[in-house]
């Protein structure tokens, strides 16, 4: 039988299925241990500043406006400057009220202190210095009464406070002036020491996807998210096929707003992808035992023999073993070709959810006989067809963007789901592919001997 998405408000008919040289200041390294020979490592050595992620320099080149080598650039001066605030704190003690960062391309690192004497020293630091008026250790204290306040009296309408490091002030944002000064005056402030700032901008919970989290479809039925992937910018999950047709809404497991299918094939195949909205974030994570989450790292096929997992809104996280691949299954509703059996047991509501064997994404759950009390089979849609069939990338631990895709088939690209048997070249040598996956950034072939085979 096919193991239908459970039914909100009735029960289906079927059960388918994230070295300080300041002058007049003790030195903060005088009493420390002779170091061994050699240079020591800088702070952006030691911090990874000086050897960045790809995509982390994309980011900060896209979103602000850097060219690669400023992107380079800013992240090392960051960790230098770090070090430097830390050198600081230690040594002004009780009139430190902040160190902060400024600038876009050439990072400037401001220390603020509530000593004039102290500014000769900063500025030997390579900082700027700024003589404020509270001590950062005062900051914190009328911090912490709001903190209490909002536990008695609540923060609907004044529903954000922090404090403003470079302003030298504790800040309420709140829906109205006077929401903002009930709060100050349940905390026991005085108004004049606190910054308000009038807003409608109410922060809101932004959730994550997670591989085995409930969603809606239509307001009505009941499935299980499968695996988080992306298409260009666009964040979303794949399920399976019978859950929904294209074009339906769906809502996450927390009943807001969540996206829409964009294409969706069933009977035939059994396969669907879902894009979010912006309060949706694509993660590497699945739901395993006891909430505890699994990252997923990619989607190398298992064996057959092999173990796999399973996580679904139902029922949870349960595993078993692949009896068969390539299976095909006459459900009452039409066919499915190219399933996964396995010996895992699912439910309704586990439909679309995902298998795992190991941290390699497997597929997600189509249908099955019996239930997780008595027993039965399942059957997976692979993810790997999914991801092809609809170009999507998997969104894994140690993502990387894909390639473009062109119509060479010989050449290794990231992004790619490869079959095994299938030959590509890399770096002018070709290889054989040994399980079939989609292929991540760090796998090229030389040296993923897991996955390739040199000819």
């Amino acid at each position: 039988m096919v193991l239908r998405h459970a039914l909100t408000g009735r029960r289906a008919a079927l059960t388918a299925l994230g070295a300080l040289a300041a002058t007049g200041l003790p030195s903060a390294v005088a009493a420390e241990p002779t170091p061994a020979a050699g240079p020591l490592p800088s702070a952006a050595q030691t911090l990874g500043a000086d050897r960045p992620s790809a995509p982390v320099l994309r980011a900060l080149e896209r979103d602000l406006g850097l060219t690669p080598a400023q992107a380079s650039q800013r992240l090392v001066n960051e960790a230098e400057a770090g070090t430097r605030a830390g050198r600081l704190r230690n040594t002004l003690g009780d009139r430190f009220a902040g160190a902060w960062l400024r600038g876009t391309t050439s990072q400037e690192l401001v220390v603020a202190t509530t000593d004039a004497a102290d500014v000769a020293a900063i500025k030997a630091q390579g900082a700027k210095a700024a003589v404020v008026k509270q001590k950062l250790r005062d900051l914190r204290a009328a911090k912490q009464k709001l903190d209490a306040a909002a536990a008695r009296v609540g923060t609907r309408d004044a529903h954000l406070w922090y404090i403003d490091v470079p302003a030298n002030r504790v800040v309420v944002e709140a829906g109205s002036k006077a929401a903002a000064a009930a709060f100050v005056k349940a905390a026991g402030l005085d108004g004049t020491s606190v910054g308000v700032k009038v807003t409608a901008a109410r922060p809101r919970l932004m959730a994550d996807i997670t591989g085995g989290d409930a969603y809606y479809i239509d307001g009505s039925a009941r499935c299980s998210v499968g695996f988080s992937v992306t298409k260009g910018e666009q964040e979303g999950f794949v399920s399976a096929g019978h859950c929904g047709k294209r074009g339906a809404k769906t809502t996450g497991f927390d009943k807001t707003a969540q996206g829409t299918f964009q294409s969706s094939t069933f009977p035939g195949k059994d396969m669907s992808w879902v894009a979010v909205n912006d309060q949706w974030t694509a993660t590497a994570n699945v739901k395993g035992e006891g909430d505890r989450k699994v990252r997923i790292t990619g989607s190398v096929q298992a064996l057959v023999g092999a173990a796999v997992c399973r996580s679904g809104s139902t029922t949870g996280w349960h595993c078993g073993t692949i009896e068969q691949h390539d299976t095909s299954v006459g459900y009452a509703e039409g066919k499915v070709d190219g399933l996964t059996r396995t010996t895992v047991c699912a439910e309704p509501g586990d439909s679309g959810g995902p298998y795992v064997a190991g941290v390699q994404a497997q597929g997600v759950t189509s249908g099955g006989t019996g239930d997780c009390k008595t027993g039965g089979a399942t059957f997976y849609q692979p993810v790997n067809p999914i991801l092809s069939e609809y170009g999507l990338t998997l969104e894994t631990a140690d993502a990387t963007p894909p390639a473009p895709q062109d119509n060479v088939a010989q050449a290794w690209a990231a992004g790619r789901v490869y079959e095994a048997g299938a030959t590509v070249t890399h770096a002018g040598v070709r290889y054989q592919c040994l399980q079939t996956h989609q292929a991540q950034g760090p796998w090229v072939p030389a040296r993923t001997p897991a996955l390739w085979q040199r000819m």
